[in-house]
C-alpha cells in the first residue's frame, strides 16, 4: 500500500514539473519568430530582456509570501493563473497589432507572474520527498521532457511563427493551476505581523550569503550561469559555419544528456560529496567550451552533447544542497534568491558578457571561433578552481 502511495505521488511531483516545462517551452522558444512575423522584431531585445528583470523582483518577494504568508501551493496556484492570463493578453496584444510598448508590457506582466513559480515549485516538490538526493533527479528530468514536447506540440500545431503558441502556452498554465489543486497544502507559515519591508519582500534571504559554503554555491551557479548564456545565442551560428544546418536538432542533443544525467544523480548523491558532483560539472563545463574550439564538426557536437552533463550536476545539485542545508523557514525564499541571481543577475551579465566577448572576436563578418569558445573555457577553468578553494562542506554529520 506504502509503494502504491508513494508511486502516485511521485506521479503528482513529476506531472507538476512536465506542465511546467512544457508552458514555459510554448512561449519562450518560438517568441523570437512571433515578434519578427508580427513585425515586432525591433522589440525583440526586450522582450527576452524581461525575464531577467523580473528575476530581480518576483521570485524573492513570492519566495517571501510563500514563506510566511500563504502556502506556495497557494501561491503557486495563483501564479499560475495570473501567468494564463497575462500570457493570452500579450498573445491577443500581438494578434491585433497593439502598440509595441502595449505589447512589451503584457510580455512584462507575464514574465513577473512565471518568474517565482520554478523556485515555489521546487520548495513544493522538494518537501514532499523522503530523500531528495535519490529522488529529485529523475522528478526534475520530466521537466525538461516537458520542455522538449511543448516544442513538438508548437510546431505541430504549425504555430511557430502563429501567437496560437501563446493561447497554448495559456492552456498549459491553466493545467498547472489546476495541477496544484491535487497537491496537499504545506504547513502554513508564520504570521507575518511585525515584519520589515525588507523581510516581507524577501530581501532577508540575503543574509544567507554570510555562511561560507552557502556563499560558495550561490555565487558559483550564478558565475556558471556567465559563459552559459553564450550556449544558445552562438552556438547555431557555429553549427551553421560548420554545414550543420538542422541546428534546433542538434542543439537538442544537450536536453538528451540533460535527462540521463538527472537519472543518475540520485544514485551519485548517495555515493559522492556534492562538492566533488558540482566539480564534475564544472570540469564537464571546460571541456564543453574547449572542443569547439577544436573547429571541427565533431568536436562542436560533443560539446553540445556535454551540455546537460555540466548543467545538471551544477545547477540541480545546488537546489539539492539547499533543500540539505538551509533551515526549512527559509528554504523558499534560498530557492528564490538562486533563481534570482542565476536568472537575473548571471543571465543579464552573461548575455550583455558573452555578447560583448563575440564582438570582439568577430571582425569583417568572420569569427574567430577557437578565440571565442577558447576565452569561455578558461573562464570555466577558474571558476572550478574558484568553487575548489571556496567550498569546504561539512565537517561532522553527513558530508555534503
Amino acid at each position: 500500500m506504502l509503494s502504491t502511495l508513494r508511486r502516485a505521488e511521485y506521479a503528482e511531483l513529476s506531472a507538476l514539473f512536465f506542465l511546467q516545462g512544457a508552458a514555459l517551452a510554448m512561449w519562450f522558444v518560438p517568441l523570437s519568430s512571433v515578434l519578427e512575423a508580427h513585425g515586432l522584431a525591433h522589440i525583440r531585445p526586450w522582450a527576452f530582456a524581461t525575464s531577467g528583470v523580473a528575476a530581480f523582483v518576483s521570485p524573492l518577494l513570492f519566495g517571501a509570501v510563500a514563506d510566511r504568508h500563504a502556502s506556495p501551493v497557494k501561491v503557486l496556484r495563483w501564479l499560475a493563473l495570473a501567468t494564463a492570463i497575462a500570457m493570452t493578453l500579450a498573445s491577443t496584444a500581438i494578434r491585433v497589432d497593439a502598440s509595441p510598448w502595449l505589447v512589451l508590457a503584457l510580455i512584462q506582466l507575464h514574465a513577473f507572474c512565471s518568474s517565482p513559480t520554478w523556485s515555489l515549485a521546487s520548495t513544493i516538490i522538494f518537501a514532499r520527498l523522503a530523500d531528495a538526493r535519490k529522488e529529485f533527479g529523475p522528478i526534475r528530468a520530466m521537466a525538461t521532457i516537458g520542455w522538449m514536447s511543448g516544442c513538438l506540440i508548437v510546431s505541430t500545431l504549425g504555430a511557430d511563427q502563429s501567437t496560437v503558441a501563446g493561447y497554448a502556452s495559456g492552456v498549459m498554465w491553466l493545467a498547472v493551476c489546476v495541477m496544484t489543486f491535487w497537491l496537499p497544502a504545506l504547513q502554513t507559515p508564520k504570521s507575518a505581523a511585525g515584519l520589515t519591508w525588507t523581510q516581507r519582500l524577501g530581501l532577508d534571504a540575503l543574509t544567507l550569503l554570510k555562511h561560507r559554503d552557502h556563499r560558495a554555491v550561490f555565487l558559483t551557479t550564478t558565475l556558471f550561469t556567465i559563459p552559459l548564456a553564450a550556449f544558445y545565442p552562438y552556438t547555431p551560428l557555429n553549427l551553421r559555419e560548420l554545414g550543420l544546418v538542422h541546428t534546433t536538432a542538434w542543439m537538442s542533443l544537450g536536453q538528451v544528456t540533460e535527462i540521463v544525467v538527472m537519472l543518475a544523480l540520485g544514485g551519485l548523491l548517495v555515493r559522492w560529496r556534492l562538492k566533488w558532483i558540482v566539480a564534475l560539472g564544472l570540469a564537464i563545463g571546460v571541456l564543453r567550451f574547449a572542443l569547439p574550439a577544436v573547429g571541427a564538426p565533431w568536436a562542436l557536437l560533443l560539446g553540445v552533447l556535454l551540455h546537460g552533463a555540466s548543467y545538471t550536476p551544477v545547477v540541480i545539485t545546488a537546489q539539492i544542497y539547499l533543500d540539505q542545508r538551509v533551515d526549512p523557514a527559509w528554504r523558499a525564499r534560498a530557492q528564490a534568491l538562486m533563481s534570482l541571481m542565476n536568472s537575473g543577475v548571471g543571465n543579464m551579465l552573461g548575455y550583455l558578457g558573452t555578447g560583448a566577448w563575440f564582438a570582439s572576436c568577430t571582425d569583417g563578418g568572420a569569427t574567430r571561433w577557437p578565440l571565442f569558445w577558447g576565452g569561455l573555457a578558461l573562464v570555466s577553468v577558474a571558476l572550478l578552481g574558484l568553487f575548489l578553494a571556496a567550498y569546504r562542506g561539512r565537517t561532522a554529520g553527513p558530508q555534503v
